[in-house]
């Protein structure tokens, strides 16, 4: 007799993609959106009985939640089958998804590479099969560079489109709650059900901008034949890709993005890192540590910057969205992470393309292409996000061979 998948999922979660697995009751049919879909919870969710770690040791002693986060309990509610805690970064703070603590998960794509961060876990489950829907946070990427680099669709919502009650933060000014999902169709659904509401019918318009002078240097080879074989795939369908200037991105260039997360984490992980100092991550003790380098005028400049670049953002865009490599990179190997200065070269190239929606306080979406590892990111403006998901439809199934790894890169060591 074969089990429901909900445990079948939970049988087949391991280390390093899960930090715990959940043990609670199966769900009864529901008739909602979810019903049979299982969802892996990053490790920064409450969720009522287990303890939400945040991929640190620093908070094991902490109680358990007494209450699900407001996401959880709305995929709960829709019928979503919960199978577990997903390994991140600590604190989610990089994007490349090394945790010293709990492991670091793999892509499975690529063998010995990385799943990518923060959101490590959730992608490498879903691109394995193991669940549905992976519920993620995203700061600067975690969600659409995980999913460039297992394989899988990776969705950044306008940040107040989603609440993030119950969910530990990093940086609660570039902070948003999402998903990624093997398809268009379960990240549609799951995305309808975290906004508690239906998206309006928008079409994506048929003009798609380059930026002449962002997100396209120090590409990997196999990312730019990648995306030169996106724009012909995106150019046959309709599309008219247009090459230009966005005077926005030159005060994005004045912007010292790493003011956010370095002083609000001080905030949001004040006690861990008074007190339990020498059991945090010293990658992350060293970026937390720079906010003693930002005065509070200079917070407050980035903070009125940001706010301008975001709405000449709305302004220049005109509803139309960045057509991008996901990241310039491919999945680095694990191993090439043990290097202090090549963990930070790759980490910054990582997180370099993703970061402008978050910025822009706006919405974006990474499809996977025809190299392992390699994603297509859509960014548009704040509230756009409906244009994005129903792009996602029609763009999916033309790239649809975009998801299959080439022959021979597959490591089956990390599959269940």
């Amino acid at each position: 007799m074969t089990s429901d998948p909900l445990t079948l999922a939970r049988a087949r979660a391991k280390a390093p993609d899960f930090t715990q697995v959940f043990t609670g009751p199966v769900p009864g049919p529901s008739d909602g959106p979810l019903d049979g879909l299982t969802v892996a919870v990053k490790d920064l969710f409450d969720v009522q009985g287990y303890q939400t770690r945040a991929g640190s040791k620093a908070r094991d002693t902490r109680p358990l939640a007494t209450k699900d986060a407001l996401a959880v309990a709305r995929m709960r509610a829709a019928g979503a089958g919960l199978v577990g805690h997903t390994n991140m970064t600590e604190f989610a703070y990089s994007g490349l998804g090394q945790n010293p603590h709990y492991g670091t998960p793999l892509t499975p794509l690529i063998a010995g590479a990385i799943a990518g961060g923060s959101t490590s876990g959730g992608a490498s489950a879903v691109a394995r099969g193991v669940a549905d829907i992976a519920l993620g946070t995203d700061t600067g990427g975690s969600l659409r560079i995980p999913a460039a680099f297992c394989g899988i669709i990776g969705f950044k919502p306008t940040a107040d489109d989603v609440p993030r009650d119950g969910a530990v933060a990093l940086s609660h000014t570039l902070d948003s709650v999402g998903v990624m999902a093997r398809d268009a169709l379960t990240l549609h659904a799951a995305m309808e059900v975290l906004r508690d509401a239906p998206y309006d019918e928008a079409e994506l318009p048929q003009e798609l901008i380059l930026p002449r002078s962002f997100g396209r240097d120090a590409l990997d080879p196999q990312v730019a034949e990648a995306f030169e074989d996106a724009r012909e795939v995106l150019t046959e369908a309709g599309y008219r890709i247009i090459e230009m200037d966005l005077p926005f991105l030159d005060l994005y260039r004045q912007l010292e993005i790493w003011h956010f997360s370095a002083v609000e984490s001080r905030l949001h992980h004040a006690s861990e890192y008074a007190e339990l100092h020498d059991r945090i991550d010293s990658r992350v003790t060293k970026r937390m540590a720079r906010a003693d380098e930002v005065t509070a005028p200079d917070y407050a400049r980035s903070l009125l910057l940001r706010e301008t670049i975001a709405r000449s953002a709305k302004r220049e865009l005109l509803g139309r969205a960045i057509v991008l490599p996901t990241t310039p990179i491919l999945p680095p190997q694990l191993s090439a992470l043990e290097d202090e200065e090549a963990f930070n070269r790759l980490n910054q190239l990582a997180l370099r393309n993703t970061s402008l929606a978050n910025v822009i306080d706006g919405c974006a979406i990474s499809l996977p292409l025809p190299h392992a590892g390699v994603g297509l990111m859509l960014v548009a403006a704040r509230h756009e996000d409906a244009k994005l998901i129903h792009a996602a439809h029609e763009l999916a199934p033309l790239l649809a061979a975009c998801a299959v790894p080439e022959e021979g890169t597959i490591d089956k060591s990390y599959q269940n």
